[in-house]
């Protein structure tokens, strides 16, 4: 009996659907979405010290400043502000939690936001 193989995406439907999506939304999504992998990755969730791995949120952190940095001008204050606030306490969990903490305006993402100090 040969088996039916499971049905591909739809590639036309996904690029209708995404069509239909504001720039800010997908902008918004996409750092809700850096967000939340990075504090699983610090270890910021109810499973704590489980995924908790600093070289991966780092990486995320920084993408995450990156992406606010270059769609400012692009979401307003009222999308960028609580994103801004998020990333700052990210940054400031990334310091508390590395045993080592970089010198100030070297930690993930203070490229895009400058120092960040408790």
């Amino acid at each position: 009996m040969s088996e039916t193989p499971p049905e591909s995406p739809d590639f036309d439907a996904m690029a209708r659907d995404i069509a239909e999506v504001p720039a800010v939304e997908v902008i918004v999504t996409v750092a809700v979405n850096l967000m939340s992998a990075a504090a699983v990755k610090l270890g910021l969730t109810e499973e704590g010290d489980k995924h908790k791995d600093l070289d991966e949120a780092r990486k995320l952190v920084h993408a995450l400043a990156g992406l606010l940095d270059a769609s400012a001008t692009e979401i307003s204050s009222f999308h960028a502000a609580p994103l801004r606030d998020g990333l700052k306490s990210l940054q400031l969990a990334f310091r508390e939690a590395s045993l080592l903490p970089d010198e100030p305006g070297q930690g993930p993402g203070e490229k895009y936001t400058g120092p960040v100090y408790g």
